[in-house]
């Protein structure tokens, strides 16, 4: 080849390569936080349980849909010391399995990029672990991306915690509903 052939094939490439630069850097792109809300509801006869934590860990890559969450069991905090000792100690055995955990995806509609601003509503699937045990997980979720570069989700699910290995000794039985509302508020930063 001659030279003026190279250079013009060298800048055909350099070109391609501009082009593709933002779709590769993209693709890569991750989100994440250390300040997740998940909150706890169980509504039972003789008293409401509700925890929170504000200590939830999250990444979120848009290209693909992958997202990792984990909370510390004993970051929840309840409105009786009482009741959060005994969640800890009698329920979760926090000592012994101290986070939860989900991993899975998110899926969208054809053409849909969550990293663009506005409401984007997926189906999340994957695998929640609690006290040790795995179980499925299917859900919706709301992402909300902005013009500031944040991505906020919400999302509602149950989890009854026999599914996961959790004993609820027959004295208090009554007292705790058979499924808890988890919900999830978190705001994606990029990383």
């Amino acid at each position: 080849m001659n030279t003026g052939a190279i250079m013009k094939h060298q800048a055909f490439i350099a070109a391609i390569a501009l082009a593709l630069a933002p779709v590769l850097s993209r693709a890569q792109e991750k989100f994440g936080a250390r300040d997740g809300n998940i909150t706890f509801f169980s509504h039972a006869p003789l008293e409401d349980i509700t925890a929170v934590s504000r200590n939830a860990a999250s990444v979120l890559v848009p290209a693909t849909g992958a997202i990792e969450f984990s909370v510390l069991i004993k970051a929840f905090e309840f409105k009786k010391a009482l009741m959060q000792e005994h969640f800890n100690e009698n329920y979760m055995e926090s000592g012994k399995f101290p986070k939860a955990k989900f991993n899975g995806q998110l899926k969208t509609e054809p053409g849909d990029d969550i990293s663009k601003p506005g409401a984007h509503t997926v189906q999340v699937d994957g695998t929640l672990s609690i006290h040790g045990v795995d179980q499925p997980l299917h859900t919706r979720a709301i992402l909300t991306a902005s013009t500031d570069g944040t991505i906020q989700a919400e999302c509602k699910f149950n989890v009854r915690p026999e599914d996961h290995g959790i004993t609820v000794p027959g004295l208090v039985r009554d007292k705790i509903a058979k499924s808890m509302e988890v919900t999830v508020s978190i705001t994606y930063h990029k990383l």
